[in-house]
Parts: C-alpha cells; sequence; structure tokens
C-alpha cells in the first residue's frame, strides 16, 4: 500500500511532513514515494491510497501550479473517481481559482476549487484552533497571511468551536468533496490529533489502524483539547 507526497522539496514547511512519518510509524507496511517538480505524480498511473500536499511559500503555489497543470484533467478525473488526497495548509491555494495580496502578487491556481484567497502581508493570522469531525475534538494551528472566500456552504471539513474558520465570517474549516481533504490547519495535523490518523489509516485500507505511540499521543490530545477549551483562553498569538 502507497503513499504518495507529492513535492515534498517544497512543500514541507510548519512539521506537515510530520504527517505521512506519523503515518509510516503508526503502520510500517505502508509504502511511502516522493514525487518531485519534475516528475509525474505516481497517483495517476498506479494505485496509491493517499496523496498528500503539504504547506510551502508563496513561490512554492505558484511552482506548485506549474507543475500540475498539464495533468490539471488527469487530477480532475482522479479526483472524480475518489482518489483520496489529504492538503494541509496554505497548499490549498494553489488548487483555488486565484490567491492575491495587498502587494500587488497576484496567483493564478489550477481551478479545482471554487475558492480565492485574499493576503495581507503585513497582517500574519497566528492561532490555535479547536473544531468538531463528527464527534471527534479537531486541534491545530494556524499561521497565514490570508483567508480563503468562495467555498459552498456545507461542505466544510471541520466545524470551528474556538479560532477561525475558512476566513473570519464562518465557523466552517477546510473542505470535503468525496475523498479530497482540504484544510489550512497545520501542526502537524495527524500527530496533534492521533484519532483523525487512525480515521484515516481506516479509510485508506490499512492493515493497521491503531495510531503509533498510541497512550502518550493520545494524552497529549485530551490536554490539548482541554487547554484549547478553556473559558476565556483566546485563540491568538
Amino acid at each position: 500500500m502507497k503513499v504518495e507526497i507529492l513535492f515534498p522539496e517544497i512543500c514541507n514547511l510548519c512539521g506537515d511532513l510530520m504527517n505521512i512519518r506519523y503515518l509510516r510509524q503508526s503502520c510500517p507496511q505502508l509504502d511511502i514515494v516522493e514525487t518531485d517538480l519534475k516528475s509525474r505524480p505516481r497517483f495517476l498511473d498506479e494505485d496509491i491510497a493517499l496523496v498528500y500536499l503539504g504547506s510551502t511559500t508563496e513561490k512554492g503555489l505558484s511552482l506548485i501550479v506549474e507543475a500540475l497543470t498539464p495533468v490539471k484533467e488527469e487530477l480532475l478525473s482522479k479526483l472524480d473517481e475518489g482518489q483520496l488526497m489529504l492538503v494541509t495548509g496554505n497548499a490549498l491555494d494553489a488548487l483555488g481559482q486565484y490567491a492575491q495580496d495587498d502587494q500587488g502578487w497576484r496567483l493564478d491556481g489550477l481551478g479545482l476549487l471554487p475558492t480565492h484567497a485574499e493576503y495581507h502581508m503585513m497582517q500574519r493570522h497566528n492561532s490555535f484552533y479547536l473544531g468538531k469531525f463528527g464527534d471527534m475534538d479537531i486541534v491545530g494551528f494556524k499561521s497565514l497571511f490570508g483567508h480563503t472566500y468562495g467555498f459552498p456552504s456545507g461542505d466544510a471539513l471541520f466545524t470551528t468551536v474556538k479560532g477561525v474558520g475558512r476566513n473570519e465570517t464562518t465557523t466552517e474549516e477546510g473542505w470535503q468533496k468525496k475523498n479530497l481533504l482540504v484544510t489550512y490547519l497545520t501542526g502537524p495535523l495527524l500527530v496533534l490529533n492521533p484519532p483523525f490518523a487512525a480515521y484515516l489509516l481506516e479509510k485508506m485500507g490499512a492493515p493497521c489502524v491503531q495510531p503509533a505511540f498510541e497512550e502518550a499521543a493520545m494524552e497529549a490530545y485530551r490536554i490539548r483539547v482541554a487547554e484549547f477549551a478553556e473559558e476565556g483562553r483566546d485563540f491568538r498569538y
């Protein structure tokens, strides 16, 4: 069973590559393959259980778009067929219609998502996040220059309890369509949320779904959920 990391040479900020390392620690049978910017994504031609794309720089976003534009239609087809893909941090902005900042920079995205991002380069947003995935608590962090607009209501991946959703006007965070899961959360997400890591392993059809270092990981997870939920605790930092 294979997991593919797209463009790890640039999509490696905020510790996000630990998401896949944690999955491998949880299930040593997983075969991790890495695809660089100059190579054809393996999931287009092979059976890949999970495709992962993590946080990057603004220049990295343009490199993602450049690398995936020639295979955009194949990518859309694979997602429509139900390919499981997890996108974290600002990488989702490369999948949207466009991103722009207040300094004149603009990125035309792949147009896979009906969204656009607005950046304010002198007003970086840093915060912690507490939300829900069904009945499951979700914790994480956000560190970004702006927010995303244009997602249709009702397709959220997480529901915000404390913190900021897709933008400051909604409690909906991230997006889920079929097996495409996108979220601005970093941390890394799966290390901070072992129940969600177990959910993802099960969704992949992995032969083992027990999260690595389960006792310690769950203790840290429960402490963090309790701390983030404290009354009067500001979510910004």
